[in-house]
């Protein structure tokens, strides 16, 4: 069978000769009875008025919708019913084939529907049972138009058409020429092609990349049909000067994103006027794209700037302490001494971005769903961290000074000493710290690289790195600055003390975290646990030979119970939400509640949130639960929901990948004015949240 593409062509060429050849004889075209309903009017017309000796008769079924109405496509989206025909009381008529225009896509309150407003014809190729003889095409055409209610539409339509010479008309066929070119085709005519579909199913998403090699794409749009799957709007990235794209699609329900690849689908892709249509088989694996180094570079920029940014975050700032006392220390010695000291920290911190990277990189592989300071949730990481901050308390107060360069013990204990590992072990610790703040730029870095495959994972996590190693490079090119501090003294052991009694403030704050997750009373075994082992790693090394012998086995047992405890007890079941999402002010979230709320004309404030992240804190402190910002959350009509993910939650994971991010916080504004949200920055401010605020509940 002919492609419809060759078809239309052939078509197109009929009638345009027969307009040519017949225009003076000044014939009519076919047109049968306009069949009118409530908003909407439908008509079968035909450029000839005769079948000829035709083998296809043009036709076209023409839908007049009234002013706000619409009706919908073969796929109406997530919600609508597509036109429904039925063309058996037809006479000489073997078969009638629809084509249907690209449609629009409305969006209306989180709902993604497509279809049509105004006016639409729908091409027609009707086949006669015996070309030459008359044809009577009778049909019932139901239709479904909305506008604020949906109303169903029942028409009858006819068109007569006798044997003899087709004339034809210009007008009616440069009215269904018109809509036939908007029909998507092969994708020869608009210079759009479909490279290549394939589905993330960490991420719940299907990508599809488009080309052009005409203009360049300018807003793309892609509507995929196939199976049970239902997909939303897309999220567009452009390459190579938009000659290409990369339109992510969230998939909003249907079965299991896993057994998609594979899967035949029908991807139609809109750019303006132009359309492409083309049967795809979906991949299990992005396309391995050369040349994409031009994109990735803005975000290695931007990475770089974040990673920067992270040092002036509240999370390193322990680090930074230790770091401080190791450089008073470094004053006197040799400058290449000091030089590969701070190569050696930027090194650690490099390489722990790189070993989360492909930490990552892995997890997602494998179907997990990832994100940035994701291993916060789980409470055997932060008793480990625990454990870590306790030994560089005793470290900094004094306890014990470890110089064993052959065990785990020297990389820990060594941390405030000369050794290179213990530098190393310092700026790798400074990594795992920073995770749980997020700073301007950070999420915009890490959102497009969890969001593509591994190489841009490791390419933007060590763009990540080398920024948050920064300052430790520039005292490696410069050692001398170090002579520029004052010279160490008493006032050291001070400063030792008040460093020492930060690092301790920060392990009790990941324990009310461990909390948070588990519960007070595991939290309290761990540290408990965690503080028996620094005491017997105390004794051990401080002692002589018989108690080091006693003290080992000790602090090796508490050390494996600090993490066996969380490991076997796992996560606290939540019996009854916090207190912050169970108060008149605070509801818990519910994605689902936030387009029925803005609905009703509410304004929807929601705070993506947990225990570990700092900069969620920072923001709740000093912005949330302050003044004016406050009383505006609770103001009438508008409803604060907290999305907690202290510990895992998939749900508000997926509703984070649908907005494209990976880490939090993350701040949106939802109401009239924005049913589909104002996204705050993650740093807030007064001035930010009353704005945005503002915004959605303006319905103008």
């Amino acid at each position: 069978m002919l492609s419809f593409l060759m078809r239309r062509h052939v078509l197109a060429s009929i009638a345009a000769t027969l307009v040519a050849m017949l225009a003076p004889a000044s014939a009519d075209a076919a047109a049968g009875p306009v069949s009118a309903s409530q908003a909407s009017h439908t008509q079968i017309l035909s450029p000839v008025n005769a079948t000829g000796d035709l083998e296809t008769v043009p036709a076209g079924l023409r839908i007049l919708l009234e002013d706000g109405w619409k009706t919908y496509w073969r796929s109406p989206g997530d919600a609508g019913i597509p036109p429904q025909m039925d063309w058996t009381g037809s006479t000489n008529v073997a078969s009638v084939e629809v084509h249907w225009p690209a449609p629009h896509r409305f969006s209306t309150l989180g709902i993604e529907t497509l279809g049509y407003k105004g006016e639409v014809v729908l091409p027609l190729e009707v086949k006669p049972e015996r070309p030459g003889d008359p044809i009577s095409l009778r049909g019932t055409v139901d239709l479904l138009v909305c506008s604020d209610i949906c109303v169903p539409a029942a028409h009858q339509v006819r068109l007569d058409l006798p044997a003899g010479t087709a004339a034809a008309d210009a007008d009616a066929g440069n009215l269904i020429a018109r809509f036939t070119a908007q029909v998507p085709g092969d994708g020869s005519a608009s210079g759009l092609a479909v490279e290549r579909v394939w589905a993330d199913t960490a991420q719940n998403t299907l990508a599809v990349r488009v080309t052009s090699v005409t203009a360049p794409l300018t807003e793309p749009d892609v509507f995929i049909e196939g199976g049970d799957w239902a997909f939303g709007k897309p999220d567009v990235a452009f390459e190579g000067g938009g000659k290409a794209a990369i339109l992510t699609v969230p998939i909003a329900a249907g079965p299991d994103p896993v057994t998609l690849p594979g899967k035949p689908l029908t991807v139609t892709v809109v750019d303006g006027g132009r359309a492409v249509e083309a049967p795809v088989t979906v991949s299990a694996e992005a396309p391995a794209v050369a040349g994409r180094m031009a994109d990735l570079l803005p975000f290695l920029a931007v990475a770089l700037l974040g990673g920067l940014v992270l040092n002036l975050m509240p999370c390193v700032l322990p680090v930074l302490s230790l770091k401080l006392m190791s450089v008073i220390r470094q004053q006197g010695q040799e400058l290449r001494r000091v030089r590969l000291g701070f190569l050696a920290t930027a090194a650690g911190a490099i390489a722990a971005m790189l070993v989360l990277a492909g930490t990552l990189a892995a997890f997602k592989a494998a179907g997990g769903v990832v994100g940035w300071g994701m291993q916060f949730q789980q409470p055997v990481f932060i008793a480990a961290m625990v454990v870590i901050l306790l030994a560089f308390t005793a470290s900094m107060a004094g306890a014990f000074e470890i110089r064993l360069p052959s065990s785990v013990m020297t990389v820990l204990g060594g941390v405030g000493g000369n050794g290179l590992a213990g530098h190393f072990a310092m700026g790798a610790f400074a990594t795992l710290l920073a995770t749980p703040c997020s700073a301007p730029f950070l999420g915009t870095a890490v959102g497009f690289a969890l969001a593509r495959g591994p190489l841009e994972i490791l390419a933007v996590f060590g763009a990540l790195g080398v920024g948050l190693a920064s300052p430790y490079l520039l005292v490696a090119a410069f050692p001398g600055a170090v002579r520029l501090l004052p010279r160490p003294g008493r006032w050291m052991g001070a400063l030792r003390h008040l460093l020492a009694l930060a690092l301790a403030g920060t392990a009790v704050w990941l324990l009310t975290v461990l909390a948070a997750q588990t519960s007070v009373a595991v939290a309290g075994s761990i540290a408990a646990a965690a503080t028996l082992a620094i005491a017997a790693m105390t004794l051990a090394m401080r002692g002589g030979r018989n108690l080091r012998l006693a003290a080992v086995p000790v602090a090796v047992a508490a050390l494996a119970g600090t993490l066996a405890i969380p490991a076997f007890l796992g996560h606290r079941a939540m019996a009854a939400p916090d207190a912050a999402a169970s108060s008149a002010q605070w509801r818990r979230f519910d994605q689902a509640d936030i387009g029925k709320l803005v609905a009703q004309g509410q304004t929807v404030f929601v705070d993506v949130t947990a225990d570990w992240c700092v900069t969620c804190i920072v923001n709740k402190k000093m912005v949330v639960e302050r003044e004016p910002v406050a009383g505006a959350l609770s103001a009438d009509g508008i409803v604060a929901m907290k999305a907690d993910m202290t510990s895992p939650d998939a749900a508000i994971m997926t509703y984070l990948a649908q907005h494209g991010r990976y880490g939090i916080p993350f701040n949106v504004v939802y109401g009239p004015g924005a049913p589909h949200g104002v996204v705050l920055p993650e740093v807030l401010s007064e001035d930010a949240v009353l704005d945005a605020l503002r915004r959605a509940r303006s319905a103008g």
